[in-house]
């Protein structure tokens, strides 16, 4: 039975180019609305993203639970500590209380890894698994969520370990994959050691694999060489919202 009326939450996913929403049903990790998407304001200040939000709570007059909103940065207690890939004003904000006080309801942010990797763990690949799970999100950068026994260690930033003298995203993400034109097997190569730096580093029981590359994954999961068993992500483009709804509620 789904969540009563009231109770719906909703999931953003805050993303370089478009700001997407949907309620949420979190009996089963899907959507319970029709998703909407409005580009990206640039630049996407947090004045310019909260008026992107009251349109997209307009749109989905069903839901009037938490609103989890996902963030491509650090999050600390809904400060947003870090804006690698967003615009410098977000540093220092306090957007769980800025968007709660403006929005008139409940609102959490958190990091677009992590929020991918709650959805994972409770709805899709690593679901009932216990122990320590990595999921990693392979696009642009590498995005990264640790989920100990279904508990989120928050804010990892694992695509950022030096490895061979390099940020480990800078050679091991899909955007390296593609600006090099790299195939598979020479991506496989640079991503194994990528792996094996966490596997050393963790000795986690599980790696998700996630992005939009995840699709692909037959293409190269299979030729890398780990200990620890790796599996393509389930959720695809749905994690960031389902995790950020799931996020907003627990």
């Amino acid at each position: 039975m789904s969540s009563p009326a009231m109770q719906v939450p909703v999931g953003v996913d805050f993303g370089g180019s478009g700001i997407k929403a949907a309620a949420v049903d979190l009996d089963t990790g899907d959507f319970a609305s029709a998703r909407e998407r409005i580009p990206t304001p640039q630049p996407a200040t947090p004045g310019a993203v909260l008026e992107v939000l009251v349109d997209l709570m307009t749109r989905l007059p069903e839901a009037t639970g938490p609103v989890g909103i996902t963030v491509p940065g650090v999050v600390r207690h809904g400060v947003v500590g870090s804006a690698a890939n967003i615009d410098d004003s977000w540093v220092g904000t306090d957007a769980d209380g800025l968007f709660t006080e403006a929005l008139r309801r409940e609102v959490h942010i958190v990091n677009d890894a992590d929020a991918a990797g709650l959805a994972e763990a409770r709805y899709g690949a690593a679901r009932g698994r216990q122990g320590l799970v990595i999921v990693t999100t392979l696009g642009t950068g590498i995005g990264s969520a640790l989920i100990h026994d279904g508990v989120l260690i928050p804010n990892s930033e694992l695509g950022h370990l030096e490895i061979d003298g390099h940020d480990a995203e800078s050679r091991a993400a899909n955007s390296a994959r593609e600006r090099e034109g790299l195939t598979m097997a020479q991506w496989a190569e640079r991503l194994g050691r990528y792996y094996r730096t966490i596997e050393r580093l963790f000795s986690p029981d599980l790696i998700v694999v996630g992005g939009g590359v995840s699709k692909q994954a037959a293409e190269f999961l299979p030729l890398l060489d780990l200990e620890t068993e790796i599996v393509p992500a389930t959720l695809l483009n749905r994690a960031g919202i389902v995790g950020a709804a799931y996020y907003a509620c627990r």
